[in-house]
């Protein structure tokens, strides 16, 4: 199968109503690339281990849109066969009309051919399974490799099985690292462990299975629960182990009802320092005295703020440990 692709180079500003014109014309769907910053509901919905790098915004534009190929090459909009300069002609015939009353920039059109992906699989081609110490986590199309260290073959302590298509983190970028690294230092089978904004429930799941009594994750998105229910069905974990509450604990009466206070033994949250910061007294609310607080997706410059957000707490700092550019700072409820 391929496809033809249609190039819209504009302004920003001129997005929504390009796109309403194409409409008029038979072309839906139209992909946005610009470098417009996220507002901060934007953020607040990405479930990342860290927000994507951009360019300055220079007010430019590129709207694609994409029209499946008949096996004669003709294309097909509203029922009507065309051919691409067809289409082609009718969208400068739309931009110029438009042109009458808005500024469109460049107003320029492209035209090329795409090869049909297999977007649902391709991505598998680039994960695969990895070690965490002595952790194997691996994906669920692949069987375990034999590894050779020190002249033994390796052996896992805890095979974790995930499948990252429904999962917004899969344990390979290295803040995730430092948080599972901390947490096995701290954890016991008396653990109660609060995990603030858990997506696909790594952190939690991991913990469960190295032995904690229970666990509670938190998260604005509902994509979370299916994601969890798939990675807790793929390494045997009773859901009824793993409570996932939706809402923001920072400031929903009703998850901090539902949380409770005083009730963990650790507090997880591997987010950005944006959020760690106003989190933390929420944080400690709910650690029982002595408890621990692992926060992580801390660039190094910015692990002061996140120190001095502790200390404002009450947090005792235990230890900030670095990996790449990353840190992860720890703090014990006095």
């Amino acid at each position: 199968m391929k496809w033809m692709r249609f190039r819209i180079r504009t302004k920003t500003d001129a997005e929504d109503i390009l796109i309403s014109f194409m409409e008029d014309i038979g072309l839906d769907g139209a992909q946005i690339e610009d470098n417009v910053p996220l507002t901060a509901a934007e953020k607040e919905q990405m479930f990342v281990d860290i927000l994507p790098e951009t360019k300055a915004d220079d007010g430019t534009a590129v709207l694609s849109f994409y029209l499946e190929e008949n096996e004669d090459g003709s294309l097909t909009v509203d029922g009507e066969k065309c051919t691409p300069e067809e289409i082609r002609g009718r969208i400068l015939d739309k931009i110029e009309e438009i042109r009458a009353f808005t500024d469109l920039g460049e107003g320029t059109v492209s035209v090329d051919e795409t090869e049909d992906i297999d977007w649902i699989n391709n991505w598998k081609q680039y994960f695969h399974q990895f070690w965490i110490d002595d952790i194997l986590v691996i994906p669920s199309w692949e069987e375990p490799e034999k590894v050779i260290e020190n002249g033994r073959e390796k052996v896992p302590f805890l095979t974790f099985h995930i499948d990252p298509g429904t999962a917004f983190g899969t344990g390979m970028h290295e803040t995730t690292q430092l948080c599972i690294r901390r947490l096995r230092q701290f954890i016991t089978p008396q653990t109660d462990l609060l995990d603030v904004g858990t997506g696909s429930g790594i952190l939690a799941l991991l913990a469960l299975k190295l032995g904690i009594r229970s666990a509670v994750g938190t998260d604005l998105d509902p994509c979370t629960l299916p994601a969890i229910a798939d990675n807790c069905a793929a390494n045997g974990v009773d859901p009824a182990r793993f409570d996932v509450i939706l809402g923001n604990l920072i400031d929903d009466s009703s998850v901090q009802e539902r949380v409770g206070e005083d009730c963990y033994d650790v507090v997880l949250a591997n987010i950005l320092p944006d959020v760690l910061i106003p989190l933390t007294p929420q944080a400690v609310r709910c650690l029982k005295p002595g408890g621990i607080y692992i926060t992580s997706g801390i660039l190094i410059e910015r692990a002061g703020s996140v120190e001095d957000a502790m200390r404002r707490e009450g947090l005792e700092i235990l230890e900030t440990i670095r990996q790449g550019e990353w840190c992860c700072v720890t703090g014990r409820k006095k």
